[in-house]
Order: C-alpha cells, then structure tokens, then sequence
C-alpha cells in the first residue's frame, strides 16, 4: 500500500493559480477525499499525482520515491475519469483484462486476476456484453476493474459517481469504498458531492483558490470545523456576529442584536469581554418549539416551510432580525408549522461554534470564489 506526499505543488494556467503551494500527505491504505467549489484546484491536484498534468513547482513521492517526473504509466495508479471511458469495440472481459494486456500478460494467466475482479464487482454475468449495453453503474464499475486488475495499488478517483443517477451513485460509492478497504488500496478521490465525501472518506481535504483550507476526519470536520469556510462548504451553517459580554473559564456570554447568546468555551481559544466573534451552528442543531425553551430561545417568524423527505426545513426571522435555517426530522415535528407562523427557536450552547471575526470579512471568506 502506498503512501503519497505532495510538497509545495504549484500550477499556474495563465493568470490562475490553480495549486498554491500545496502540501499533502496521503497514509497507506487511506480512503481520502478532496472538496472544494469549482475551480478551487482539487483536479489539478490529483492529476497532478496521476502524472496527467505536471506542476510547475513542487514534488511528489509515492512510498518515497520521486515520481514528479514520471508519466502516468510508470507511477503504478489506476486512474477513473468521471466520463466512463471504456473501448465501445471491447466487451467487459475484454475491457477489464486491456491493463494486464498491454503488459504482455498470456491470456492464460490473465483469466484468474481478471475473473476474481468480476467476482468482487459483481460482474460475472455481464462479460460478454459491451459498453452500449451496459447500465451506467455496471459501466462505472466496468472502468472501475480495469483501473484496478493491473494491480495498481493506489486508486485515483476523478467525480468517478458524477455521471451516475442519485440511486445509482449512493449504492457504489458504499461498494467502492468496501472494496477498497477489501483490497487493501491507497484511494483519492475527487467529489462535488459532500454527502459522498462525508460517507466513504477516512479523512476529508477541503480546497478552495488552489489552498489546502483544512484536512481532517469527516466527523470532525463537520461537527467541530476550525475554518469558516469548512463550516460553510461542507454541509449547511447558519452564521451570525455577536460581542463577548461576559468571558469565564466555563463559557461565555454573548450579544448577538441586543439578544443573549450563553456557549460552552471548547477550552482551544481564550476570549475577552469586548471582543468580537463570529457565531456557527449547523441547522439541525436548532429547535423549533410553538414555547420558549430553557436556555437560548428567541421568539421568531417562520417565513418559508419546506418537506425534503426526512425532514423539514424552515427558514425564521428572530426577534432580533436574524435569519436562521432550521432542519427538523420528521419524528421530532411536535406541531406542524406553516409559513407565517410564529415559534421560538432554540441554539443548544453546547453546539454554537465561535470564531475570530476574519480580517479580509465575513462575506469574503465564506465566498466560494
């Protein structure tokens, strides 16, 4: 299994930076998966390690060794494209075995390593079929044994479920990670999708403007975020500003529009009276009650009310005036509330998350570009 490191990588096309001085250590064995908003450089970064694009700055080592100046071909990856490419004129076997077959392999000695991938994939019964004929799962799948029966041990995964319908992609990407960890891989893999990310990765690497933002496990980064930003993009925040009324070894006080905000100090940060903070707490931390409950409760207005399958989804205006997004699951509902309805939401002090107001501004910071 190997274990990936990138050091200093730049890539600039024209007046874009694409990579920024980015450092990466990948761990043998690793299931890592890297976000970010479009443009922000995570397919320059992984092609970059494919051997697809060099950098124009930088290194990168696989088990220690250099491989900055290699091709694709002499790094011992296997590579899958979100555009599913297999040969239309090759049928599954035939496009599962096109590794080993380049490489000189006897037909003979290609059937077991071929079969015994079909096997893990599922495949068996498609193998005389040809792309055209194939589900975009089964074809995804398809490209994904290809990848692999050369007997790549690191695993590159560029949008690989993109292509594919919302069933289709929720299935194989759970399939793709088991027989990643089955096989014992190194695997990188680039999403869009944060919920795809969240579910299969070991560790998450969050991009934006060509930077590494934050690396860390998927929990982690999504219940105790150290960066705005991935507080932002990975899932949904709600955000506000407030200043510290009352600072103690316990927690603190806080005004947020003459309103009080009590939080619990995570004991990582020393706060002042006076100062001022921005103020996290996903969605479905908040509670929504027709009576005010103990603690942080604002009366507020409930301007819009959505049904999204498992829950529900308000948005309200506190008294204060802010506006806050709420999710609430379907079997916590305590009353039905409609649009122009009034309620008290609740922010539970234990799930608000504080930062330091950012230099360059909130709006710029939080922005995707």
């Amino acid at each position: 299994m190997p274990e990936i490191r990138a050091e200093g990588l730049r890539k600039q096309y024209g007046k874009v930076t694409a990579l920024n001085g980015v450092d990466l250590t990948i761990k043998d064995g690793e299931y890592l998966t890297i976000v970010g908003p479009s443009g922000c450089g995570k397919t320059t970064l992984i092609k970059s390690i494919a051997g697809i694009i060099q950098p124009d700055a930088g290194e990168i080592k696989i088990n220690g060794g250099l491989v900055t100046p290699l091709p694709i071909e002499d790094r011992g990856v296997g590579y899958v494209f979100q555009e599913i490419a297999l040969f239309p004129h090759m049928n599954v076997y035939d496009n599962v075995s096109y590794g080993l077959m380049v490489k000189g392999v006897s037909p003979p000695e290609r059937m077991g390593p071929v079969e015994e991938m079909l096997h893990m994939m599922n495949l068996e019964g498609y193998v005389s079929l040809y792309p055209r004929e194939l589900s975009g799962g089964a074809r995804q799948k398809t490209a994904i044994s290809r990848a692999l029966t050369s007997g790549s041990t690191l695993l590159l995964l560029d949008e690989p479920l993109g292509a594919l319908d919302l069933k289709v992609r929720t299935v194989l990407r759970y399939e793709l990670r088991k027989l990643v960890k089955d096989l014992g891989l190194t695997a990188i893999h680039v999403t869009h999708d944060q919920e795809e990310a969240l579910s299969v990765s070991d560790r998450i690497v969050i991009m934006k403007g060509g930077k590494i933002i934050e690396v860390g496990p998927p929990l982690q980064l999504y219940l105790r975020p150290k960066e705005i930003f991935t507080a932002k993009f990975l899932g949904e925040a709600n955000f506000m500003t407030g200043e510290i009324t009352e600072a103690k070894d316990t927690g603190i006080s806080i005004d947020v529009n003459g309103s009080k905000l009590n939080a619990i100090l995570s004991g990582e940060v020393t706060l002042k009276k006076g100062e001022v903070r921005v103020i996290a707490i996903r969605p479905e931390f908040l509670d929504l009650s027709p009576k005010p409950r103990k603690g942080n409760s604002w009366a507020c207005d409930i301007v819009g009310a959505s049904f999204v399958g498992d829950s529900m989804r308000y948005e309200v205006h506190a008294e204060n005036g802010v506006t806050l997004l709420i999710k609430t699951p379907i079997a916590g509902v305590e009353s039905s509330f409609k649009a122009g309805d009034k309620a008290f939401v609740t922010l539970p002090e234990e799930n608000l998350i504080l930062y330091e107001l950012p230099e360059e501004g909130l709006e710029k910071t939080l922005s995707l570009e």
